[in-house]
């Protein structure tokens, strides 16, 4: 690896962790010429599923475009980075574990909604409210009342 500093081929590796829950490799280092110490980190590079639209057409998936959609949603949402940064974790460990090549924005859609209702109802309406494309105060009602619902069963 060659030093951010000085830009010599020769760094050497002083202490290797594991890091973010064991799918990334923290390496501290340090550059045998100008002595300056660095950390670099090394995870797998696997393929990603292509996300298919609605209209059809195929696009790479972002986790960058994931992440934004979600920090909209739980904006000003007493919820911590941690916690979202799990559930994209665990978002993006389904996507891998998937298997397939491509998979459809709504799917990918469902399991963005069902992180967002772990994490904060309100944010899950505010997604909803858009993936759904709400049109009227009904459609709130509606998506707010199953939620009613779905939580009064699961509190039986």
């Amino acid at each position: 690896m060659y030093c951010p500093f000085c830009n010599a081929p020769d760094t050497k590796v002083m202490d290797t962790r594991l890091s973010n829950d064991g799918d990334q490799v923290r390496r501290r280092r340090e550059c045998q010429v100008c002595v300056a110490r660095f950390t670099t980190f090394e995870q797998a590079e696997l393929d990603m599923p292509r996300v298919v639209k609605r209209e059809g057409v195929r696009v790479p998936f972002s986790e960058e475009k994931l992440r934004l959609s979600m920090l909209k949603a739980l904006e000003k949402r007493p919820v911590s980075t941690e916690q979202i940064e799990e559930q994209i974790r665990l978002i993006l460990k389904s996507l891998r574990l998937c298997g397939e090549k491509e998979m459809s924005s709504q799917q990918l859609g469902e399991w963005v909604m069902g992180a967002l209702l772990v994490l904060d109802e309100v944010a899950y309406v505010r997604f909803a409210s858009v993936y759904h494309s709400f049109g009227d105060l009904d459609a709130f009602k509606r998506e707010i009342q199953r939620l009613k619902d779905k939580r009064g069963n699961s509190e039986i």
